[in-house]
């Protein structure tokens, strides 16, 4: 999502925010197990923040190997080498479609969050070789998200893609896309995607700025999720009601397996004025295992801000809406089940464009980190903030 929007906080106010966070039993972990195996069903795994390992940041606009960073959508980490991947969601307002390659240094013994640095920068590029087209031009990319995948050693990242609306009558259709890249951003395929979710020059499909957001490597596929309803399953969120997001599921050969409904919390405030602009949805996604994920619902409201929360939610038992044309017509389905983790407002405040999640390192003791990134737009009253945490149930 890119906007101009508002938002300084300080580093005091994320380490006085995390006690109140972990006060407040910000995950509302299981309950205890049984006090003997046989006598009592065990409670089932859920994802719980233990910890808040500390937050880092890079400089506003800074200058790296010739580009421009910032916008960064999108992050994930290669656990052979320790390498981690940020895509910038810049669309050639400075430099073409990329992504970045570096570290986030988290101690594995410690949790200790020190620091983060940039190694290398990587231009996206179409099947001819040519780097992506800009704003405002046919095949355009609007890279929101990417994850690296051990097994072939290159990355998925997906395009948000663009469409005319009455806010911009004239842009061209750019499909969304899920697009493998090697390590040196040639284009190596794409997923298929399956037609309800291609964008359209009418009232039909994916909305603009609503499409996806999200992608993840569950342990036997690939899950991707667009950012909030398609104009045929219903009106964008308010505070007045929420919507369904379709997660998509794909197998490792490319197909597709499914689709379920995520349903999306009404927005947390209106606009002010109420005549201001607003949006939000579902920014990221996060495979827990092969049911389970998670996911930061993201909004903004003018002359209010951002509001972010994590979500853990579970497909196991959501109808498979795939054949479905409309989630607003054709009867009752089930949406996939969540429950809140955290209001991350309460740590990050006032809360940034938090669009990035990815796993870090196994810490001592077994539980996993957690970092939660954000996207600054290039607006110098927002940060590109990097915040780690400590979780169990992972």
């Amino acid at each position: 999502m890119n906007a101009n929007r508002t938002g300084r906080r300080s580093v005091a106010a994320v380490v006085t925010g995390i006690a109140a966070v972990v006060a407040a039993g910000l995950a509302g972990g299981p309950p205890p197990e049984a006090a003997a195996a046989g006598k009592a069903k065990a409670a089932p795994r859920t994802v719980t923040i233990t910890r808040f390992l500390g937050e880092r940041r890079l400089p506003h606009m800074m200058k790296f190997q010739g580009t421009t960073v910032g916008g960064l959508s999108g992050i994930d980490r290669d656990p052979r080498t320790g390498t981690w991947y940020f895509v910038s969601d810049d669309r050639w307002r400075y430099d073409p479609a990329r992504y970045y390659t570096g570290r986030l240094d988290i101690d594995p013994a410690t949790g200790a969050f020190t620091g983060v640095r940039l190694s290398g920068v990587t231009t996206l590029r179409r099947p001819d070789g040519t780097p992506y087209p800009g704003y405002g031009k046919p095949e355009s990319a609007d890279p929101e998200t990417i994850r690296y995948d051990p097994r072939t050693r290159r990355v998925l990242w997906g395009s948000e893609g663009d469409r005319p609306d009455a806010s911009a009558p004239t842009i061209p259709v750019s499909d969304m896309s899920i697009r493998w890249a090697g390590r040196d951003g040639a284009y190596r395929g794409a997923l298929p995607i399956p037609g309800g979710l291609r964008l359209t020059d009418t009232d039909k499909g994916p909305r603009r700025n609503l499409g996806f957001e999200a992608l993840t490597f569950p342990p036997h596929g690939i899950a991707a999720m667009v950012e909030g309803p398609r104009y045929e399953d219903g009106e964008p969120p308010t505070v007045r009601h929420g919507g369904p997001a379709r997660l998509t599921l794909w197998d490792r050969a490319g197909r597709v397996r499914a689709q379920y409904a995520y349903p999306v919390d009404p927005a947390p405030a209106a606009p002010v004025p109420a005549s201001g602009y607003s949006d939000g949805g579902v920014s990221e996604i996060l495979a827990v295992d092969d049911h389970r994920y998670l996911a930061l619902e993201r909004f903004w409201a003018e002359g209010v801000g951002y509001n972010v929360k994590l979500y853990e939610f579970d497909v196991r038992g959501a109808t498979n809406v795939l054949a479905r044309d409309s989630l607003s017509a054709g009867g009752p389905y089930r949406a996939a089940r969540k429950r809140l983790v955290a209001d991350l407002g309460s740590v990050s405040r006032p809360t940034q464009n938090l669009e990035s999640l990815s796993w870090g390192p196994r810490l001592r003791g077994g539980q996993c980190s957690l970092v939660v990134g954000s996207d600054d737009n290039f607006d110098a009253q927002e940060v590109t903030q990097f915040l780690a945490f400590s979780v169990k149930g992972c």
